[in-house]
């Protein structure tokens, strides 16, 4: 869709916000209670060269979930507009055809969306509002970066559901903790760092239950990478007037992780409560971006391709080495190596191979992401040696 101005109308109200402590990383010290310890660990990248963005120069780095193949030509065409226009502050016209666009895809009407800087400010937001009024029950590994921004703030606690024997989100355990004295429920779909899909049908109908007694929230950064986005998505539950809140971003599959945009969908007054928390206003770049680069099925199709084409050389690796892993419907593959996941982290550092390292207790599990198909090689071809096979 073009960027009209001419047709466009102001929109009253708030825009998205820039996140303080969206960012924020655990300490991961054992005597750090259950409720605030984070499962995901500050990262350790080598760095040996200054640089601004991206890799320093011979690194590949797998450990951030990002696409490096973004942003699409078409958001930055509209990146350059938008740069030749920034001593202005973003326009409420931008904002109303940006929730047009996304209410016009998912089926709902614009003010049922709230526009975040990422989704992350959105899950930040989200806890502080909810937190209060409750614990935050979730499975104990989840993206739970933004619920513990609330948490350190004194303004949540965070209830860890353990995860079923097959790594999976167990569903009826968490269904089994929900009361009205819950405070939110927060899911993540596909999940992170397992990379599972819940089953559609199982997930819908637990978090139809559930939302009659709480909030729901299902953080849906990676789905459009799944198998069957369409399938898997709680965004109907929405509309047939369930207590639910679904967050997507930019920063995954359109490669926009350093631009930032994203968005929840929820109820319309759900929606003016999230977008009345924000704490500032995301840049004119993020909204022409956002814009450009939303309907653009080829670029879309050819970032699932890549990751798709990365993801199967990864495994394949796995198998031929006959080491566990997660059949992930991401961008990311969560494997079992049998070594410390701190010490073949450190192992491919040396190497300038950066992928994540240790997960809460998961001590022999491993995260390594889709990144640039000649970086993924490196990953495999480096990985016999590492994990001595």
């Amino acid at each position: 869709m073009a960027y009209d101005i001419s047709r466009r109308f102001l929109l009253a109200g708030a825009t998205g916000i820039g996140v303080a402590g969206a960012t924020a990383c655990a300490s991961g010290a054992s005597a750090i209670a259950e409720t605030t310890e984070a499962a995901f660990p500050p990262e350790k990248v080598a760095v040996e060269n200054p640089y601004l963005l991206g890799p320093p120069e011979g690194v590949a780095l797998l450990s951030r979930n990002e696409n490096p193949y973004g942003p699409a030509p078409s958001a930055l065409k509209m990146i350059e507009y938008a740069g030749s226009k920034g001593a202005y502050y973003a326009s409420q016209v931008a904002v109303k055809q940006l929730l047009e666009m996304i209410a016009e895809k998912n089926g709902v009407a614009p003010e049922q969306i709230a526009l975040t800087t990422g989704s992350g400010e959105a899950l930040s937001a989200i806890a502080m509002i909810y937190g209060p009024n409750g614990p935050i029950v979730a499975p104990r590994l989840f993206w739970d970066t933004t619920a513990l921004y609330a948490a350190r703030l004194g303004m949540a606690t965070i209830d860890r559901v353990p995860l079923t024997e097959g790594m999976e989100i167990d569903l009826p355990a968490i269904e089994a903790k929900v009361t009205e004295g819950t405070g939110l429920v927060q899911l993540c779909n596909p999940n992170n760092p397992t990379g599972l899909v819940s089953d559609p049908a199982t997930l819908k109908a637990a978090v139809k239950r559930m939302a009659a007694k709480t909030t729901v929230l299902v953080d849906e950064a990676y789905m459009e990478l799944a198998d069957d986005p369409a399938g898997n998505t709680c965004i109907p539950l929405i509309n047939e007037g369930h207590n639910v809140i679904v967050s997507r971003t930019f920063s995954k599959i359109y490669g926009m992780a350093g631009i930032r945009m994203g968005y929840t969908i929820s109820s319309p007054e759900t929606a003016q409560k999230i977008q009345a928390t924000a704490m500032s206003w995301s840049p004119c770049t993020s909204y022409a971006a956002a814009i450009g680069c939303y309907n653009d099925e080829k670029f879309l199709n050819f970032s699932k391709g890549k990751v798709v084409e990365a993801r199967q050389m990864i495994t394949t690796t796995l198998d031929t080495l006959g080491l566990e892993y997660l059949p992930s419907q991401t961008n990311f593959v969560y494997f079992k190596s049998g070594k410390p996941a701190n010490d073949v982290q450190k192992a491919f550092a040396e190497k300038k191979i950066s992928i994540r390292g240790q997960y809460m207790d998961y001590v022999d599990w491993s995260r390594v992401s889709t990144g640039k198909i000649e970086d993924v090689e490196r990953f495999c071809k480096a990985l016999p040696e590492i994990v001595g096979a």
